[in-house]
This record gives structure tokens, C-alpha cells and sequence, in this order.
């Protein structure tokens, strides 16, 4: 009798046990990413099936993936959720929605057809950034972010892209600071067609605001130590720069949690590829 009791209870202390992933209905347009593939993109229908409720998504390219709802399946600005088929009689959002961005959204827009011209970035954390915050705006506009793996490569990258008033080509570099390497390349490679902005900050990370992590301020690291090493051993981080990034990425909802110096050259950069051909 005294195992009968005892059979049916959750003995699992409360400090170990998992705690349920919050439920986000899957309205249209909401971005997420599924968690086992890292596939990111906007629900574009939910529908029942006999093997479950399944989602489909729509990436900044175009490219539709369906998956199962399962719970903690998907990653909502960097936290775990579980999507739920949206109520039938859900109320309608009392006024406009804004992207991520500021920008006024565009309910069941699909994204346009990749344009010729291109956004060129440093590296993969400041796609996955510009992503994040201007990635609606992107698919509406139809422009493709690409990443440089560093700005040595740029002139050579310039040359093969053939950029012209039909397909201008923009890029974003860190660091671009009166007579740095990163400046005099940038006057390189600049023309008519192509636009080389940047931001005064050593990398990506900084450009996000202390604050949104909950931080005073971005630590100062000593030359001739790698910074982002530096950053986490100053804040007390595990020295896993993969895992301290998605630490940074996960404090980012809206353009609010950025720099102003980073917003403007990002918003000056989809102006110039998108403006039309003389």
C-alpha cells in the first residue's frame, strides 16, 4: 500500500526538474528557429495531420521547410518555446505590427525573389545579427546577406561580383576607423556601385547595448589577446565564444537592444542596394 501511494508522485527534486517551455501560437509571420536543424523563417501555415500538428516555414530566401510541433521545438529570440496551433477566435491585434527592425510589417507578404545586388558582412555572427533584427525587411526587399570571413578577400570579391547600377553591392565592416587596414581597402573597392560603411566597434558583439545583456558596460581587453576570449574572462563567461554569442544574439528583440552606429549603416546599406538604376 505504502509503494501504491508513493508510485503515482514526482519525486524529482524541484531544482532538477525541467521546466515546461512557455506556448507561443504560431500566427503568421511570427520568426522562429527550429532547434535540431537551425532552420529560421517565418510561419507561413499550421495545419493538423494524423501524425501531429505541423508548422511551415518560409526562410529569407524562399525556401519552405515543414516540422512537427513538438514541445521546446523552436527557438523564439533565443528562447526555447513550444508553438501551439493558433485559436480560431483569436482576437485581431488592436494596431499596426512592427518588425524587429521598426518597420511597419506587412502581414502574409512573401518574400520577393532574390535581387541581383547583395549585403556582404564580416562574418557569420553579424549575418546572423542583421538577420535577426532586419530579416523581414530583407525578404520583403529580396536581399541576400552573404558573409566575407574578414575583409582581406574584399577586393578579389569586389572584381568577381561585377557590381553595377542593376546588382549594387553593400558591405558592412567592423572596425573601420580613420587608418586602419579595414579603411584603406574600403576605398579600394568603393565605385559608384559599391558601398563600404562600417562601425567604430572591434566586433559585432559590441554593437549590442550593455544594457539588453544586463551588463555595465563591454569590458576593455589588452591588446594582443583575443577579444572575445578576453570579453567572456572578464564577465566571468565559460571560454566558449560559440556559446557566449548565442548568450549576446538571445538579449536582441528589437533594433532597441543595438547602437545606433549600427543601425544607421545597416539601414544605409539596404537603401543602396534596393534604390533603382538611374
Amino acid at each position: 500500500m505504502r509503494n501504491d501511494r508513493y508510485r503515482s508522485l514526482d519525486l524529482t527534486p524541484p531544482w532538477k526538474r525541467r521546466k515546461p517551455a512557455p506556448e507561443v501560437p504560431a500566427e503568421a509571420d511570427l520568426v522562429v528557429e527550429e532547434v535540431t536543424t537551425g532552420f529560421c523563417g517565418a510561419v507561413i501555415r499550421c495545419e493538423k495531420t494524423a501524425g501531429g500538428p505541423t508548422v511551415t516555414l518560409e526562410d529569407r530566401f524562399g525556401k519552405h521547410r515543414v516540422f512537427p510541433m513538438e514541445p521546446r521545438g523552436f527557438l523564439l529570440e533565443g528562447k526555447v518555446v513550444t508553438l501551439v496551433r493558433p485559436s480560431a477566435a483569436a482576437p485581431a491585434p488592436s494596431g499596426p505590427r512592427l518588425t524587429a527592425s521598426g518597420s511597419l510589417a506587412v502581414p502574409g507578404a512573401r518574400a520577393r525573389v532574390a535581387r541581383a545586388g547583395r549585403i556582404y558582412v564580416e562574418g557569420r555572427h553579424d549575418a546572423e545579427l542583421v538577420e535577426k533584427v532586419w530579416g523581414d525587411d530583407l525578404r520583403i526587399e529580396g536581399v541576400v546577406v552573404e558573409y566575407l570571413e574578414g575583409v582581406d578577400d574584399l577586393p578579389a570579391i569586389v572584381d568577381a561580383f561585377s557590381p553595377g547600377p542593376d546588382a549594387r553591392l553593400g558591405v558592412l565592416v567592423d572596425h573601420l576607423v580613420p587608418g586602419s587596414k579595414e579603411s584603406r581597402i574600403a576605398a579600394e573597392v568603393t565605385g559608384d556601385d559599391v558601398l563600404v560603411v562600417g562601425h567604430p566597434y572591434i566586433d559585432i558583439w559590441e554593437a549590442v547595448k550593455p544594457s539588453s545583456l544586463g551588463i555595465p558596460a563591454w569590458p576593455r581587453v589588452p591588446k594582443g589577446q583575443d577579444w572575445k576570449t578576453g570579453v567572456c574572462r572578464a564577465l566571468g563567461w565559460p571560454e566558449n565564444t560559440g556559446a557566449a554569442w548565442k548568450r549576446v544574439l538571445g538579449a536582441v528583440s528589437t533594433y532597441r537592444d543595438l547602437e545606433p552606429a549600427l543601425l544607421g549603416r545597416v539601414e544605409e546599406l539596404i537603401d543602396f542596394v534596393t534604390a533603382p538604376a538611374d
